[in-house]
């Protein structure tokens, strides 16, 4: 759950902070002047939300040099935030409270619920609420911090992929058989929870809600439609797919209109989920050239049912792109017994950037589920560990931040990330009671002139600014847009600029992540 950042610095006397706001505002030249800045850039209607206190910008705090500017690079793309545990009031309130900040720039945030009973079989990530009953409390509580604002809600990873007890469409016993769990009843509660869930979202005016479709590495397209349709499918907006994996996207987004294609069929004739072809078949999973065989089979199965395919009134996927841009890891052959390839796998990269607009009638969007830079657990491999023997370190605990992982995901991107261009310097020059002062460097450390700037950042404790000098400067919520005048908008390569300003609070803190002209700077 998202935690409120400690105080980080004293507050200082009012006296000597006021004769320091008063010298650096002589010294400061004007202050600021309306109409001489560029217009800030505001999120497109609808676009993701940014979280200025995500759990990404949380660890850059604890990071230096590279790998905290990795981190802040990171942090600058919008990506899932993880509900996992807490009393039904304590999900509510941070549920709200993100919903709100999100509401506040007009963005959209994309929320994970994750606390399952029997959450991920008691392995990397276990964990979850105790029982039926006290899941159906927090998940009430989850919609009830969301309320009429927009979100989209990825409803438990794994969820459907990994059911304690369960047997498949196709008869087969699943591995995971936790002894807690009564054998007879754990399967149908999963479904029982799930279908809880999905009506207690969808009811909401704004939100979207995404049940767990697995992926084109896992499920065949048959097995997932079914656990779709017994989760309550039909009354979701659909399913997301590859979270926390590798599968590439090309792949995943016709994995997805098969799953649409399926569940359809499955929903609306006589048509049953195991008879859906799939990638296993009469495609072959590795052979992407035999993939239009699937293709013609539902082709053939429209025909025959008498149903038009119609996809854009079909369920629709989220996929997660964030680290899918090299595709999956291929383990050496014979090296390990359990080569865990699921698991912090080496040479990986970012995929597809977040965005809601993707050109295809069944996605609704790629988006990153999994939080780039944060560990999949201590992988072993097969061996006694700790160390992970593929990169000959200790792998973080899941959840944790990785910085190794997130210098290859940055560095192995496709498409590639842009650079930092820029360098923002904040130091509070000093603080009393209830404000504090403030000033701020930007330095163009590009190859291009500009020739106007804005740059965005957030005031994480709870400061409002009110006063400013050599800068346009205005505030919404926490998010602080503050824009060039006519006198200081060139800013050459490697030149730089300075502006102040005051404010009330009880800190001056602010997030490590910067924006100019909505990308990303460098710290310090």
């Amino acid at each position: 759950m998202p935690v409120a950042p400690p105080p980080r610095r004293p507050i200082g006397p009012a006296a000597a902070a006021a004769a320091l706001a008063m010298t650096l505002v002589m010294s400061g030249a004007s202050s600021a002047v309306a109409g001489g800045a560029s217009p800030a850039p505001q999120p497109e209607a609808g676009s993701l939300y940014v979280d200025w206190e995500s759990s990404t910008l949380q660890a850059a705090e604890q990071l230096s040099g590279q790998a905290r500017d990795d981190a802040v690079l990171l942090g600058s793309f919008p990506s899932g935030t993880w509900f996992t545990s807490g009393t039904p009031a304590q999900v509510q309130a941070a549920v709200d409270e993100h919903v709100t900040a999100a509401a506040a720039e007009g963005a959209v945030p994309l929320l994970v619920a994750y606390n399952v009973p029997y959450r991920d079989c008691a392995q990397y990530s276990a964990g979850g609420a105790a029982d039926t009953a006290e899941y159906t409390a927090w998940i009430d509580a989850f919609a009830a911090g969301i309320g009429d604002r927009d979100a989209y809600v990825v409803l438990e990873p794994d969820g459907l992929g990994i059911i304690p007890w369960y047997t498949t469409v196709n008869g087969d016993s699943e591995w995971c058989q936790p002894a807690e769990a009564d054998q007879a009843t754990a399967a149908s509660e999963r479904f029982v929870q799930l279908n809880h869930a999905v009506d207690a979202l969808a009811a909401l005016p704004a939100t979207k809600v995404y049940l767990d479709g697995t992926h084109n590495g896992w499920l065949g397209v048959g097995d997932a439609t079914d656990r779709l349709i017994k989760a309550g499918v039909e009354r979701a907006d659909g399913f997301f797919l590859n979270a926390s994996n590798y599968q590439a996207t090309e792949k995943v987004s016709r994995y997805a209109g098969w799953v649409s294609d399926c569940l359809a069929l499955s929903t609306q004739t006589w048509w049953e989920p195991q008879w859906c072809a799939s990638q296993y078949y009469p495609a072959s999973p590795d052979d992407l050239s035999t993939w239009h065989l699937t293709d013609a089979a539902y082709d053939t199965a429209f025909a025959d049912t008498g149903l038009t395919r119609d996809r854009p009134a079909q369920k629709h996927a989220l996929i997660d792109t964030s680290r899918n841009g090299q595709g999956p890891w291929t383990p050496p052959a014979g090296k390990y017994t359990d080569a865990e390839d699921w698991c912090n796998p080496p040479g990986r990269g970012l995929g597809l950037r977040p965005t809601l607009q993707t050109g295809d009638p069944v996605i609704d969007g790629y988006v990153w589920i999994k939080v780039p830079g944060e560990s999949d657990g201590k992988c072993y491999r097969g061996t006694g560990g700790p160390l992970d023997p593929e990169r000959g370190i200790e792998d973080p605990a899941a959840g944790g931040w990785f910085p190794e992982q997130a210098a290859e995901l940055i560095a192995l991107a496709v498409p590639p990330v842009e650079a930092p261009a820029c360098r923002v310097k904040s130091v509070v020059h000093g603080s009393w009671p209830g404000g504090f002062i403030a000033q701020v460097w930007v330095t163009n450390t590009g190859t291009t002139p500009l020739s106007g700037w804005d740059l965005r950042f957030a005031l994480t404790g709870g400061g409002k600014v009110v006063d400013s000098w050599n800068v346009d400067l205005s505030q919404s919520g926490q998010v602080v847009d503050a824009g060039n005048l006519r006198w200081n908008a060139r800013l050459n390569p490697g030149s730089t600029v300075t502006f102040g300003y005051v404010g009330s609070g009880a800190s001056g803190d602010t997030s490590l992540l910067r924006l100019l002209d909505g990308k990303a700077c460098s710290v310090g």
